[in-house]
């Protein structure tokens, strides 16, 4: 297990008002993926919750037979001197597939001293935590589940403002209107392939024309070459690029971008841009899913994206409620909270036990 203190909760959360729950202790049960990791403490951030990470790595059968099969005996989870011992936090959250044996084994061991958290579908349907939280384009319902447009993230609109308060000197130099380019690249149901390029090459260089600066971060994902390409095609554009190495600008290209571009291969980075508010304009590749395709319907609906192709006319000029699910399935977890506490207090009073 690696915990990791929570030292910026307090600035990520997002109005800054007085959360029920604040100083609670939380546990984020992770798989060490980035993603899911993000996921996690963005609805601890949001609940203002003091809260640690807690990596667990099932090895074996035991990976294999995740989310289904039970965590490892041997790490005995939930009792001392085993994973996951007690004192047990408040709440505990998971996600990725590895996490829910464990997330399933502190429930048992905890009772009703611990309210559990999934989010993304675990697979195991409604039974393995006391809420779950999917995005709309999963399936998975029921009475202890809530769907959100988009996963949750950091990008809090206190957190927005405080990276806008705080820019850079490079960043605040740049002309507007400035664009953050986004860059993913293959996964299981999308591809680059000479079209997707062409049409993300020529959607930024129609930028530039416009006028716009960029700023351009890729991923470990993009296809080798492309970086190189895009910059060929966007010369003339005043523009900042990451190349991997350093400090990682991406916040701050959240932050201070007046529209966006994404790859759509990715749900959460198109869902971190839509936290602003700003236009975020969609890059195609070749392929897709139907999850994905209903994903990008209901951002589209929402009023958050456009495709990058065709005729842009002017940059952006459109604006929509910013997407913040963190604070949503805070506010959940927050009444489903006391609605369990209100049901404790009242067994106390009659001399039942709890169930």
């Amino acid at each position: 297990m690696t915990p990791k203190a929570g030292d910026d909760s307090v600035a990520a959360c997002g109005s800054g008002e007085r959360r029920p729950l604040a100083g609670a202790c939380g546990w984020l049960i992770s798989d060490g993926k980035a993603g899911h990791e993000t996921q996690a403490r963005g609805v601890a951030e949001a609940l203002g919750l003091d809260w640690e990470i807690r990596t667990v790595a099932p090895a074996g059968l035991w990976r294999l037979a995740a989310p289904f099969g039970p965590a490892p005996p041997s790490e005995m989870v939930g009792r001392a001197g085993g994973t996951l011992a007690p004192p047990f936090p408040a709440i505990a959250i998971a996600v990725g597939r590895t996490t829910i044996p464990y997330l399933r084994a502190v429930r048992r061991r905890a009772g009703l001293s611990t309210f559990t958290v999934i989010l993304d579908d675990p697979r195991t349907g409604t039974r393995s935590a006391d809420l779950i939280s999917v995005p709309a384009h999963d399936r998975l319902r029921g009475p202890n589940v809530i769907t959100t447009l988009c996963p949750p993230h950091t990008f809090s609109p206190t957190r927005l403002a405080a990276l806008r308060s705080a820019l850079p000197a490079t960043f605040a130099a740049l002309p507007g209107p400035r664009i953050a380019v986004l860059i993913g690249g293959n996964n299981a149901v999308y591809r680059f392939d000479e079209a997707a390029e062409r049409g993300l090459t020529d959607g930024l260089a129609a930028l530039a024309r416009l006028g716009a600066s960029l700023m351009i971060t890729a991923s470990r994902r993009t296809p080798a070459g492309l970086l190189a390409r895009i910059l060929a095609a966007t010369v003339a554009a005043p523009r900042i690029v990451y190349d991997g190495t350093g400090d990682n600008p991406y916040p701050f290209f959240i932050a201070a971008a007046d529209a966006l571009v994404v790859t759509e291969d990715s749900v959460n980075m198109c869902g971190e841009a839509a936290a602003t508010g700003r236009p975020v304009y969609v890059a195609r590749l070749t392929g897709g899913s139907a999850k994905f395709h209903r994903f990008h319907a209901a951002m589209a609906a929402h009023g958050a994206t456009r495709p990058l192709d065709g005729d842009l006319g002017q940059i952006g000029g459109w604006r929509y409620a910013p997407v913040y699910e963190a604070d949503r399935i805070a506010r959940a977890i927050e009444q489903r909270v006391a609605n369990r506490r209100a049901m404790l207090g009242g067994l106390a009073g009659t001399g039942r036990e709890a169930p």
